[in-house]
């Protein structure tokens, strides 16, 4: 469903990427683990139209999408939930689900989703009135996934979700990232420092470091391999 193709983006004079090449089928969750600094944010906003690479390729169903806006890559389905969360502070909770929907003018099919999305989180339901800045590290990781799902999106890049929140909640987060991929038929790109828990949920995964793709696999094999668990899943 998704193919870069000997990616490589710079900032100024800093190459952040250098030639990376990954694929993700459809219906898959493929994971991005890597140290800070590796890549692996530049790799999701290249992926959503927010950096331009240098060169490569990026192929979305077999088609270039390198250069397309952003707004326009929402359109064809694919979502960013971006690290950090970036909901809309000031806005309730409810608000921000309709900021995520903004593509869609069918007022029953936003209807729908919010009830969706209201029914895999009910805390956000029980917070709807609230404004987004108000809730917890963990809330706001659950609202930065209904916004993102708002748009009915066929594939997910999602940004560390495990980020700051406490360990119950980063549990149920990834339970429900898994129901999302089960029910939905939703793609997901992961990427998430907790390498042991992204592994676990993954189907294939790939290690990003300074830049360049160093190992990738299958999630299984990749758990197993001493390489990993030394650098990342502590032995």
């Amino acid at each position: 469903m998704l193919e870069l193709r000997d990616l490589t983006v710079r900032y100024g004079a800093i190459t952040a990427l250098h030639g990376v090449s990954l694929r993700v089928a459809a219906g898959s969750i493929v994971t991005l683990i890597g140290g800070n600094g590796a890549g692996k944010t530049t790799t999701l906003r290249t992926v959503s139209g927010m950096v331009k690479p240098a060169s490569g390729q990026v192929l979305f169903e077999g088609e270039e999408i390198g250069g397309i806006p952003t707004h326009r890559l929402v359109a064809r389905g694919l979502a960013h939930c971006p690290e950090g969360r970036m909901v809309f502070a000031n806005l309730t909770v409810r608000e921000n689900l309709q900021m995520g929907a903004y593509l869609q003018r069918d007022k029953g099919v936003i209807r729908r989703e919010e009830e969706y999305v209201f029914a895999l989180f009910p805390r956000l339901k029980e917070r709807e009135a609230q404004p987004a800045g108000t809730l917890s590290g963990g809330e706001q990781q659950m609202l930065a996934i209904g916004r993102a799902l708002m748009s009915q999106p066929r594939f997910l890049l999602l940004d560390e979700p495990s980020l700051g929140i406490a360990p119950l909640l980063v549990k149920l987060i990834f339970e429900k990232i898994v129901e999302l991929n089960r029910q939905r038929n939703l793609t997901i790109l992961l990427v998430e420092q907790n390498a042991n828990l992204a592994l676990e949920v993954s189907n294939h995964g790939y290690v990003l470091e300074t830049g360049r793709i160093q190992l990738s696999g299958e999630a299984a094999g990749l758990r197993a391999d001493p390489r990993v668990r030394d650098a990342y899943l502590g032995g």
